[in-house]
């Protein structure tokens, strides 16, 4: 039967001024209790609870089951297929080890830095980007809407590249492996090599031909490809599974995705520095190319590299962190993560360089002796003088210097006439100054030295399965940057969000298993993600550091880490960060400008690549891309400003919380006190339980942040509200 209000305060009064140490002794009995308990602030037009409609059972936040868990999942969302064909391409692309310099700095400048920013805000309010962001206020949750779309197209293509590697993993159990030969064609009369094949490698060959069955160009569509229209439908039909009970299936995964690639790339380290030639391709490597580092392009793609490693701007860190403990140690998690992540490309990139110099061996020896039986033709022809051809020379066992040698000597001699003659340079750096195009790296390079390994269906079995979970890791977090946000502010059940979600992308996708697909593949890897990314992480900084308050802020880190952080992060987000990311921005936009975007399209009659510039419809498409990841932070900063939703569900003055987890931020916490619990008036009220203890923060007492039985208890809960008199009660 309701009490009135005095006998309400009388009770509460003997409840709350009980001692930590009669606390304390009855930690044991009062647990049950304890996690029965609950305190909720409402408000009378709005009821926001955390539990399904028409049922009992609380649905509670999930939670990571241990601390390796929770960083094999960070390692696998950052370390994903880009450490293997992004980063060493763009290794390759931009002067070798000139590249590590511009990354590295990048790293320590905005990497780390925005890291950790993304950690401390996911872990301190405990909801996805979008609530993360509206909490802060509600005229910024565009941020969040906005990495949930970049998310979603990044996922899209994403997905392509798992089932690209699906469809050379099925094709790996076979000897010899497909790729290993050129095929042979027959007609009536001969057989004789395919010229494709001929005109260039059997495993570029089997790339462009086999896998992709590529067209000429963007324009031609070429109708679907159907293996890999059954491969893309396998990758989806493994991301949704492992999705679809959230971080409590996804999680499990993690221990065997995050560390079976890191034992795959140690063995093919050892196998590849022990074949010829591959310390010309390390040595490449780490030969700088001081001057490249001064185009603004080489650093626009290492800040949009860093973006793509530690996953910046989706919304996957956010989401991960929020399932974190309050005071989680999120800064050590930052430099760990960030870290592994950066070695791990680097151990990649080692790999994939000793390939590549081991690729650039066997052509270089090609090139030597075709161009050394041209020689021979042009002696008997009478065309060269034996003269000039030193005596130690023996063209049946020739060597590259050897032929290097009589090259410059017929270049000297023939002057004039030598263009007419036919003949080229046979130099290995020729070879490795050739970056193989975008995925291609991986499917070419890695396939290339698989066919000369002994029992190389294994190697190629063991590769594709790395490749496989690399993916899925990255796949883990992009999708968790779409759905936790999404289940937290619309309160949808995420099974079935998480099956429309995977449907709708598998539909979308469609247009990437064209014979095309590659090169849209390419536009949405360009367009996409880069320039909305560093927007958006342009609005995180300035969210938490102007609007949140950098001073607060780092009391907040204070609060959860135990101890302050460096100051080193202050000026970081304060000064450096947002002024190296308004820099970067702007170098985008004019190298945007200055070169016409276009893509590299396989030309079949010559077996090479040849730049196409984008069709109009095709630029309208990037520009599309574009706009459409930015659009909602205008389209909701403008929503609240005119007022055409209430502000109150996004209000930073309170904050509710149903055990330990924030579910709603009410506006008004004037008026009669017992009005807090359960958001009745105070006639309504029914009389405390005393076996459910109420922890505060009482005025000049010790911070009492958790419960006795190191939980977080409502203790934890009252400590960000304002302190209320015992009057008030």
């Amino acid at each position: 039967m309701p009490k009135n209000s005095k006998v309400v305060k009388r009770e509460l009064d003997d409840e709350v001024i009980e001692s930590v140490k009669d606390l304390l002794s009855n930690e044991d009995s009062s647990d049950d209790a304890f996690k029965k308990s609950e305190l909720m602030v409402d408000d009378q037009e709005e009821k926001d609870v955390d539990v399904e409609e028409g049922s009992d059972v609380e649905d509670e936040r999930p939670a990571w089951n241990s601390k390796l868990q929770y960083i094999l999942a960070q390692v696998g969302f950052s370390v994903g297929l880009g450490n293997v064909w992004r980063f060493p391409y763009l290794c390759q692309k931009n002067g070798g080890g000139a590249y590590l310099v511009p990354y590295l700095i990048l790293l320590l400048i905005i990497g780390i830095p925005l890291f950790f920013l993304e950690l401390a805000v996911g872990q301190r309010i405990r909801r996805g980007s979008i609530g993360v962001w509206n909490y802060i206020s509600p005229k910024l949750g565009g941020i969040g809407f906005a990495s949930c779309v970049v998310c979603f197209f990044v996922a899209l293509y994403y997905n392509v590249i798992i089932g690209w590697s699906l469809f050379y993993f099925s094709q790996s159990f076979q000897h010899p492996l497909p790729w290993d030969q050129c095929p042979l064609v027959k007609n009536s009369s001969h057989t004789f090599v395919e010229p494709e094949c001929e005109k260039s490698s059997a495993t570029t060959y089997y790339w462009y031909r086999e896998a992709l069955n590529i067209s000429s160009s963007l324009s031609e569509s070429g109708g679907l490809n159907w293996k890999m229209t059954i491969c893309l439908l396998a990758a989806w039909v493994m991301v949704c599974l492992a999705m679809i009970k959230g971080i409590q299936s996804s999680g499990k995964i993690m221990y065997f995705s995050s560390l079976f690639p890191y034992v795959v790339l140690l063995c093919f380290l050892i196998r590849g520095l022990l074949l010829n030639g591959s310390v010309d391709g390390i040595r490449h490597m780490f030969t700088p190319k001081l001057e490249i580092m001064l185009e603004p392009k080489v650093w626009r793609e290492a800040a949009t590299q860093v973006f793509f490693a530690l996953g910046l701007g989706f919304g996957g860190v956010i989401a991960f962190s929020s399932y974190n403990k309050r005071d989680n140690n999120c800064h050590f998690d930052a430099v760990l993560v960030s870290f592994i992540n950066f070695f791990t490309s680097v151990l990649a990139t080692l790999v994939v360089f000793a390939v590549l110099g081991f690729k650039a061996n066997i052509i270089n020896e090609k090139c030597v002796i075709q161009n050394s039986e041209k020689i021979l033709k042009l002696l008997k022809m009478g065309n060269l003088s034996q003269d000039m051809i030193p005596h130690h020379i023996n063209f049946s066992s020739i060597t590259a210097e050897d032929y290097n040698l009589v090259y410059d000597i017929i270049q000297k001699v023939k002057e004039e006439e030598f263009d007419s003659l036919g003949l080229k340079s046979c130099q290995i750096e020729d070879e490795l100054n050739k970056a193989v195009q975008g995925t291609g790296l991986a499917f070419i390079a890695f396939t290339e030295a698989m066919t000369h390994f002994p029992a190389s269906p294994f190697w190629s079995v063991m590769f594709f399965l790395m490749l496989v979970n690399l993916g899925l890791g990255s796949m883990f977090g992009t999708i968790e940057g779409i759905i936790t946000p999404i289940v937290d502010t619309f309160k949808v059940r995420k099974e079935i969000l998480t099956v429309i979600c995977c449907l709708v992308a598998f539909f979308i996708g469609l247009i990437f298993v064209q014979r095309s697909g590659n090169y849209f593949v390419t536009m949405f890897d360009d367009y996409s993600a880069t320039l909305p990314l560093l927007i958006v992480v342009i609005l995180e900084n300035i969210a938490v550091i102007r609007i949140y308050g950098i001073d607060k802020f780092m009391e907040d880190l204070k609060d959860m880490l135990g101890f302050s952080p460096s100051q080193y992060y202050y000026y970081m987000w304060k000064y450096v960060s947002p002024f190296v990311l308004l820099c970067l921005l702007v170098a985008s936009i004019v190298q945007m400008g200055l070169s016409p975007p276009g893509y590299n399209a396989w030309i079949e009659d010559t077996a090479t690549e040849e730049f196409h510039s984008y069709p109009t419809w095709g630029m309208i498409v990037c520009i599309s891309l574009m706009v459409l990841a930015i659009l909602p932070v205008p389209i909701v900063f403008m929503v609240h400003r005119c007022n055409l939703i209430d502000d109150s569900s996004g209000s930073l003055a309170s904050v509710s919380y149903k055990r330990g987890r924030i579910i709603k931020e009410p506006v008004n916490l004037e008026g009669d006190s017992t009005s807090l619990i359960h958001g009745k008036s105070p006639s309504e009220v029914p009389s405390p339980n005393f076996g459910k203890n109420i922890y505060r923060k009482q005025t000049g007492s010790p911070t009492l942040d958790t419960a006795p039985n190191g939980r977080y208890g409502i203790g934890y809960l009252m400590a960000d509200m304002p302190d209320m008199p015992e009057s008030d009660l």
